[in-house]
């Protein structure tokens, strides 16, 4: 649960408004009156838009423990990935606006279903209205760890309110240049920035740390996705995350990408991955000397790609 109290989690929200009135909250820095309902890149208004929450099954083992990941999935996103399997809620705002008081009793009420935490995917955007919940479900008992789930594109002025409120954090790290992340994401600035904000979470939250059931209580869990044609750059990726963290992180290498979304006009993105690309990627950890490496199954994608049109967007079975 969060270091923080109530009162020291609202001064943050204060702060994370001041941003949203210029908006500086994502590394765009559009600039823009979000409190008085403009929106910029991610367009998205001043209160919390959510598309789903629910208890998650398919995060790696720590994260959902045996209770589930509480998970709560905002819509709206800083990125435009062409190949992004939740673009129902990122890209066309699958979803709706709710009141940060009810953020907070969708918060607690994970809780008592028995999640492990309480998971928030992709939430930058929605920072004010994420820190207020919080505060209030920490004042009303609020005892599970928060995950922070994110692209990766985070601004640090951002990172900064998060820490000693966020317990573990669960990152992206999507290419290796700028190019690619130009071509697929259409976000030129992702690699600097992405690394840089990854090095400062690492900073506030260290190496995965799990309780006696295995469950992640806080630390840093670092993703990346294995792409077609190597369009994530994984080679280079591995061997900077070699260089700059120590090779006791966990990493999770995935293998569950889809061609979904705009993916079909982008080859060599229109084709499933190969299990000779994965393999190629795990045996390259392990030759990196990394010595927490999660890998997922090459069906995976068969289970892990959502349906936010579903009460259950997830299958299980």
């Amino acid at each position: 649960m969060p270091v923080l109290n109530c009162n020291e989690i609202l001064e943050r929200e204060r702060e994370a408004v001041r941003l949203l009135a210029n908006c500086t909250l994502c590394p765009r820095s559009c600039g823009v009156d979000r409190t008085s309902g403009e929106t910029g890149y991610c367009d998205t208004g001043p209160q919390p838009a959510v598309a789903a929450i629910l208890p998650h099954f398919g995060e790696e083992p720590p994260v959902t423990g045996d209770g589930g990941a509480g998970t709560i999935f905002f819509s709206g996103c800083n990125m435009r990935c062409v190949y992004c399997q939740n673009y129902q809620i990122s890209q066309e705002k699958t979803g709706h606006t709710v009141s940060s008081n009810h953020l907070t009793r969708e918060i607690l009420r994970l809780q008592e279903q028995g999640c492990s935490n309480v998971e928030l995917v992709s939430p930058s955007h929605h920072l004010p209205g994420v820190l207020h919940a919080l505060a209030h479900a920490v004042e009303r008992g609020l005892s599970i760890p928060v995950v922070y789930n994110t692209n990766g594109y985070e601004a640090l002025e951002t990172l900064n309110l998060l820490d000693g409120i966020v317990d573990v954090y669960l990152p992206d790290l999507k290419y290796a240049s700028a190019t690619k992340a130009f071509q697929y994401s259409a976000t030129p600035d992702y690699v600097e920035t992405a690394r840089a904000a990854i090095l400062k979470m690492h900073s506030q939250v260290g190496n995965l740390v799990v309780d006696v059931r295995s469950r992640a209580v806080r630390g840093l869990i670092l993703r990346h996705l294995v792409l077609p044609g190597d369009i994530a750059e994984t080679y280079e990726t591995l061997a900077w995350i070699r260089d700059h963290l120590p090779r006791t992180i966990t990493l999770s290498i995935m293998a569950q990408y889809t061609p979904l979304y705009r993916s079909s006009a982008f080859p060599p993105l229109d084709r499933a991955l190969t299990a000779e690309e994965y393999d190629g990627a795990i045996d390259y950890a392990w030759s990196l000397g990394f010595e927490n490496v999660f890998i997922q199954h090459m069906n995976s994608r068969e289970t892990g790609v959502p349906d936010f049109t579903l009460d259950q967007p997830f299958n299980w079975e």
